[in-house]
């Protein structure tokens, strides 16, 4: 019996990705994983968002390899290092000027989830309220709290009613608009409506502790929110004097063209979540806040991992290297050609009935045909059924979004045009081989 069928006789029926993609993954360089039969396969997976730099990047081989043989301790609580400050000097560096020079930082057990309990406490504790403001489709993590404020209904199937005060609001979700329009009044449509619940004395809502969203929704199916949208939002809760969550753990870090996506909208929030890429690919995770919210008392959110000085090494690096090798504007650039193939793939593929993202955070929508004028339902069959051939033709994609009727794209930032070319080749294989295999017309 081979280690892939020996793992899964062992492990817990939780498991998701190793689910999707059946081999053993022996090594990896850059944008290419390997399997044990020596195939070769491009991963727009990258760790779900978190290996910026690809895998084995020299640079940081060079620097871990270095750190581990330096005698330096590799987990430290939260005591002060050498490592730790030059982390903390670094992220401090990329954050913009305006929110960096009134913030702390939390270093939280090592996973966003964890980040995200984090920046909700303190937001309930500073403000001595409650109720939580989320977004339809947000992904928060699966612990708790966090798990509440997710849109997605089947994580939290069969265990109860879990936390409560989070209270949902509708996403800027053209494709999909939540109000049954066009798309084209969506962002004003959403936050008027945001607005009369928290005017309205009979919402039934109380005033929240903060508003937390993705600027671009990940696992939700890669939406991004527009600069406008995001910027009344911002005016909104400023207005009302409730902190503004920004939960960057996924696009944080170059992904979307920009260091932090919410930058393209020119906006400060209150609370910034990182981890992800902020380690550099090994587990790390912080809240980065204004000043104005530190109230909490010493021990209020603590954890062991929370010194991880191995992540810090390869974060520290990891910045260092996306700022020198400019790799925010290269995301932007290979985004925008990576889009384009995408687009001229869904002319030709009707199924394929939306593409959009920011950077290389990148969704396509696999839908039914139009019906009177509004997209069809989406297509996850279809979806799971392009994956599966994707993954024959060299391809690793992972599909989510309503009915997981969603391919995203999350490839290493260091990917070139040649690499861009080999991923639309080998995607247009396996919708080919996809469709054919359910019977559809292939092409329009």
């Amino acid at each position: 019996m081979n280690r892939y069928e020996v793992l899964r006789g062992r492990e817990s029926q939780a498991r998701t990705y190793a689910a999707n993609f059946e081999g053993v993954f022996e090594s990896g360089a850059g944008i290419r994983l390997r399997d044990q039969s020596g195939r070769e396969i491009i991963d727009c997976l990258a760790c779900a968002g978190a290996l910026p730099l690809g895998h084995n990047h020299p640079e940081l081989v060079e620097v871990l390899t270095q750190f581990i043989k330096s005698g330096h301790v590799h987990q430290a609580l939260d005591l002060t290092t050498p490592a730790k400050y030059e982390f903390v000097q670094e992220l401090f560096g990329l954050l913009p000027e305006e929110f960096a020079s009134r913030a702390k930082v939390q270093f939280c057990s090592p996973s966003g989830s964890d980040a995200v309990e984090a920046a909700l406490k303190l937001a309930r504790f500073a403000t001595g309220r409650h109720n939580i403001i989320a977004f339809h489709g947000a992904y928060h993590g699966m612990t708790g709290n966090a798990l509440a404020a997710m849109g997605n209904l089947g994580p939290k199937a069969g265990i109860g009613p879990g936390p409560g005060g989070i209270h949902f609001m509708p996403y800027p979700y053209r494709f999909r608009c939540p109000f049954g329009t066009d798309g084209s009044q969506t962002d004003e449509l959403s936050i008027n409506y945001l607005r009369r619940v928290l005017e309205d004395p009979e919402s039934g809502i109380a005033k929240p502790a903060a508003v937390i969203v993705e600027a671009v929704q990940g696992e939700g199916g890669c939406i991004p929110a527009s600069g406008d949208w995001l910027r009344a939002l911002r005016a909104l809760t400023q207005e009302h004097g409730i902190p503004l969550i920004l939960d960057e753990v996924q696009s944080g870090f170059a992904r979307t063209g920009q260091m932090f996506a919410f930058e393209s909208a020119g906006i400060v929030p209150d609370v910034l979540v990182l981890s992800k890429a902020l380690g550099g690919g090994f587990p790390l995770a912080v809240v980065v806040y204004d000043q104005s919210l530190d109230k909490w008392p010493r021990g209020m959110h603590a954890g062991t991992f929370r010194g991880n000085q191995i992540a810090m090494v390869a974060g520290q690096a990891t910045m260092r290297i996306l700022q020198r090798d400019g790799l925010a504007q290269h995301a932007q650039k290979m985004g925008e050609l990576l889009m384009s193939g995408l687009r001229d793939l869904a002319r030709r593929y009707p199924a394929l009935g939306d593409v959009r993202g920011r950077g290389l955070m990148v969704g396509v929508e696999v839908a039914e045909p139009q019906q009177g004028g509004q997209p069809g339902p989406g297509n996850g069959a279809l979806a799971r059924a392009i994956k599966r051939c994707a993954m024959e033709a060299g391809l690793m994609v992972e599909t989510g979004g309503r009915h997981g009727a969603v391919l995203r794209f999350l490839p290493p930032l260091i990917l070139t045009p040649s690499d861009v070319g080999a991923i639309l080749d080998r995607l247009d294989t396996a919708v080919f081989h996809a469709l054919k295999q359910q019977g559809v017309a292939h092409a329009a």
